[in-house]
């Protein structure tokens, strides 16, 4: 069962990708047969991804949402499932083009981390489980087509014909998302080469505890003593509430980004904000600006209810109190702020365009940074994630 979820997983990621290429061709020909193919699909490979969820949880006997990789990957069938309810109400193609490859990004991401299904640890086994983790990741996923109207939003109208502070942060966010690529590369690299080596260090409780690095290691465990002969030997070792291992990922991750990026940039000869532009130019600036309100308008009391409400309820029925300061808790709470900034800036003072493409693009960074860093290199009751 666990094997045919996977296989579902996969076709929902190839169906993605072609329907990428659909809404590319809708953009180009200038014609809607090539963007009902593209949303066709897309629905296809929705329908697919729905299965995979469905029959894991059968073989999990959980809702799958218990790990990173299943989090994430329901993360992006809902950024999927998102986009699909957006195109039907405003019938945008080049939407499509930029949503589908963050979607496909993001189940990239989730595969490189640990498929198997195990069992829930006791904190774990609730109702709260369900309600919690899929509301707030469905308020995510609307929030991120926030984040993809803005972005589109931004490659449209910046001017990329001379530099400027503008033109160099669009190009840092493409950038970071190339990083995300630059993960999936990594860790598939070293996982084919089978690297492996183990260190013995102390953790968090004071402990002595081993841990095996997949890929060399750049960043070394708290007092970490390489116990594998012939392999690297940090450079530096982190302190016991960082996840070495993971903050060792993430720099390999940006070491292999940085070198995808200079590839493109060699083969575009230009920025790949520059690049894109050609993709966005029919259209319609209000439109954009409409369907990143509208989506954080949505998504906001969605993430309120899943991220905040209902968190804090079962943090109580599991940990008998309703806040922590958990890293995790930290940033969803700052995430919250932000979003409700947002609003107040766009209702009260009138931030429209690219003021507020600009706030959806951070606001998406935040999200992203709660996902990857805080999952992966802060130590906390969240930890399991």
């Amino acid at each position: 069962m666990a094997q045919l979820s996977s296989d579902f997983l996969f076709v929902a990621f190839v169906l993605y990708l072609i329907a990428t290429l659909f809404f590319g061709g809708a953009i180009r020909e200038k014609g809607k047969r090539w963007a009902n193919i593209g949303i066709g699909i897309t629905i296809a490979g929705f329908a697919a991804q729905l299965v995979y969820f469905i029959t894991r949880w059968i073989a999990a006997g959980h809702a799958p949402v218990s790990n990173l990789f299943e989090f994430t990957t329901f993360f992006g069938m809902m950024l999927v499932c998102s986009f699909i309810i957006i195109y039907f109400i405003y019938r945008t193609s080049v939407l499509g083009l930029f949503a589908l490859p963050v979607a496909i990004l993001v189940i990239a991401y989730a595969s490189m981390f640990p498929r198997e299904i195990t069992p829930l640890i006791p904190s774990l086994k609730s109702n709260w489980l369900h309600i919690h983790v899929t509301t707030a990741a469905a308020g995510e996923s609307i929030l991120a087509i926030s984040f993809v109207a803005g972005l589109i939003y931004l490659v449209k109208n910046i001017d990329q014909t001379k530099r400027s502070k503008q033109t160099f942060w669009l190009e840092a966010v493409m950038f970071f998302m190339i990083c995300t690529l630059g993960f999936v590369v990594a860790t598939s690299s070293f996982a084919a080469a089978k690297y492996e080596a183990k260190f013995q260090y102390i953790d968090k409780n004071k402990q002595q505890s081993e841990m095996v690095y997949n890929m060399p290691a750049f960043v070394g465990p708290n007092e970490g003593k390489l116990q594998t002969k012939g392999k690297l030997e940090p450079a530096l070792h982190t302190p016991a509430v960082i996840n070495a291992k993971k903050l060792n990922t993430v720099v390999w991750s940006i070491l292999f980004g940085t070198g995808i990026y200079a590839v493109l940039r060699l083969l575009f000869r230009q920025r790949i904000g520059a690049f894109l532009k050609r993709f966005v130019q029919r259209v319609d600036d209000d439109l954009l600006d409409e369907i990143g309100y509208r989506s954080v308008a949505i998504g906001f009391p969605v993430f309120t209810l899943g991220a905040l409400i209902f968190a804090m309820i079962w943090a109580q029925v599991a940990w008998t109190r309703f806040w922590g300061w958990d890293p995790k808790e930290v940033w969803a709470l700052i995430t919250w702020l932000f979003y409700a900034a947002f609003l107040h800036l766009r209702l009260s003072k009138g931030w429209h365009g690219e003021k507020s493409a600009w706030l959806a693009v951070i606001g998406f960074a935040i999200i992203m940074f709660n996902l990857v860093a805080v999952n992966l290199i802060i130590a906390g009751l969240h930890s399991y994630a």
